[in-house]
């Protein structure tokens, strides 16, 4: 499926169809390629560094770190094509690991630290994964409990290594066969699947997309490019490697300008954010809104030197404005980017640019990428809908994935014949070419006939004086089919906001039908570990709360 090269044919400019520069050529290298060519380059920069562990790595170390993995690996029977499981928060463990089994052609697959026992089984039996590398635990999650319980049910995991056991450590300090991996690496293709990654799974099992070398190492080099990533720059990345934000946005974007990796903590944790950017002198920091917004909250937060950052992502879920306008003036993140994409897109598809105005940078998530193209149809007919018509986001070009493993079905009903990836978000495209995303087609909620897209009461909500921050669902009602509800988390010293208090603020700035009829105030949004709210949980909830269950 994955194209190298964009269709020519003329587009109409009154039409929301537009294709991305082809100026900068795509790479054509395969990951353990493309580290090489940086460590020859860059050999001396720092590549690594694990705050809490204490450790850091120049990019002639890591690469030698990484090849003594992946000779350990490959003495352990691990060959090309052999899926080999990842289990463990953020720790430079990760990401040795990560380029170690690309160095040999190994397929990682990225399990969620979060998962239970049921998941996990899951994931080990669909991927067919034959090695597991784990964190031995953390916090609440006893990783070598969990695999000891599953691995009699997995017929096809043959090997279980924790970071710092015996196998582990002979691993990493054992000998470089430095002949068995240079035949193997010319061996590799960068078409090859290298990833396996799930989806987060909000209905139903978790699907696996699955992602070749081409696909996330281009990604991570022009996210990294349309921010001028430089072997000068040091990124803070507290979003999950486990997802593409850190692996692809983060590790391979950095790797691929000689970058340095900075990791601030196992998972999120905004005092140890902040200190890791002053302690490193931090030039990009990463992260969901919600981190951004906990960053900014903390109290001591004007203590912290911030000056060295120019730069970061912002991406997961849409951003208010005034946190953007924040994480502009207070965080001296002045180029901050805005990204949107999909794990089946490796993952970004739209990216403001360095130069773009900060009101393109609060109300999109910016233009098409290098070497990709996007159109905006309408879901029901497949047609592309005029400029400024709202309707379904689709892509296509060299990040739309492989495939789902091992689901042919599945795959073919989100990649039609022509290798568009329809991603089941709605998007607008303006007439020159931004795009804003406004939800999904499944959380569009139709109230007596009338389409009404959360986002736009959302963006409303948040001008009001106590609600920090807020998200908007549909539910139930026996007249007009659906009503909205509005769950809130309010700004410190107000304890409470009713539905009537919200009526009044809105009335007369907000169309009637747009107004919520319910208002629940909560301390948390039920949330995907990559920042995702999850509104299929919010709906459960919000029908048991208001007795309709």
């Amino acid at each position: 499926m994955t194209t190298s090269s964009l269709d020519s044919t003329p587009l109409d400019p009154a039409l929301s169809h537009t294709r991305g520069e082809t100026d900068v050529p795509l790479l054509t290298q395969t990951i353990p390629e493309n580290l090489a060519a940086t460590v020859e380059e860059f050999g001396d920069r720092d590549a690594l560094v694990d705050v809490q562990a204490g450790r850091r790595w120049t990019y002639s170390e890591f690469l030698a770190d990484v090849r003594r993995l992946a000779s350990g690996l490959h003495r352990l029977g691990i060959r090309a094509g052999d899926r080999v499981g990842i289990w463990s928060p953020n720790r430079w463990e990760w990401v040795m690991v990560q380029y170690a089994t690309a160095e040999i052609g190994a397929v990682l697959v990225n399990i969620n630290p979060s998962y239970r026992v049921h998941e996990l089984e899951f994931v080990l039996k669909q991927a067919g994964i034959k090695a597991v590398i784990a964190a031995p635990q953390f916090k609440d999650s006893d990783y070598t409990g969990m695999l000891a319980q599953v691995q009699p049910n997995c017929p096809d995991l043959e090997l279980v290594v924790l970071f710092g056991d015996e196998e582990w450590e002979s691993m990493v300090s054992g000998p470089t066969d430095a002949d068995v991996l240079a035949e193997i690496r010319a061996g590799l293709t960068n078409h090859d699947p290298i990833n396996i990654q799930y989806t987060s799974g909000t209905t139903g099992f978790p699907k696996g997309a699955t992602l070749s070398h081409s696909n996330i190492l281009n990604n991570g080099y022009f996210v990294g490019e349309l921010i001028n990533y430089s072997e000068v720059d040091r990124v803070c990345i507290p979003v999950p490697f486990y997802h593409c934000f850190g692996m692809v946005m983060g590790n391979l974007a950095c790797t691929t300008h000689g970058s340095c990796m900075v990791i601030p903590a196992p998972a999120f944790d905004p005092v140890a954010s902040l200190k890791a950017v002053e302690q490193e002198k931090c030039t990009s920091l990463y992260g969901v809104p919600t981190m951004f917004i906990a960053e900014l909250a903390l109290e001591d937060f004007d203590s912290y030197d911030l000056s060295t950052l120019r730069t970061g992502i912002m991406a997961g879920s849409p951003c208010p404005e005034a946190t953007m306008r924040q994480v502009i003036d207070r965080m001296n993140m002045e180029e901050v980017s805005i990204c949107y994409g999909m794990t089946e897109t490796s993952p970004v598809s739209t990216q403001t640019r360095a130069d773009d105005s900060l009101d393109r940078r609060v109300s999109t998530v910016g233009r098409v990428g290098p070497h990709l193209e996007i159109k905006i149809i309408d879901p029901s007919t497949g047609g592309t809908l005029p400029r400024g018509e709202a309707g379904e986001f689709c892509t296509r070009g060299y990040s739309v994935m492989l495939g789902y493993w091992e689901q042919p079905d599945k795959t073919a009903e989100a990649i039609d014949e022509a290798g568009w990836m329809h991603t089941g978000d709605i998007g607008e495209m303006d007439a020159d070419g931004y795009v804003k995303i406004t939800g999904r087609i499944k959380d569009m909620v139709i109230r007596g006939g009338e389409n009404i897209y959360p986002r736009e009461v959302e963006e409303f909500l948040y001008t009001h004086p106590d609600i920090l921050d807020a998200q908007v669902i549909g539910v139930p009602d026996p007249k007009y089919g659906e009503e909205l509800m509005a769950w809130v988390r309010l700004k410190p010293g107000r304890d409470d906001l009713t539905a009537e208090e919200v009526r009044e603020f809105a009335t007369g700035k907000l169309a009637r039908h747009k107004i919520p009829k319910y208002v629940h105030v909560v301390d948390e949004f039920p949330m995907t570990v990559t920042g995702k709210v999850r509104k299929v949980d919010m709906r459960k909830t919000a029908v048991e709360i208001l007795g309709m269950a």
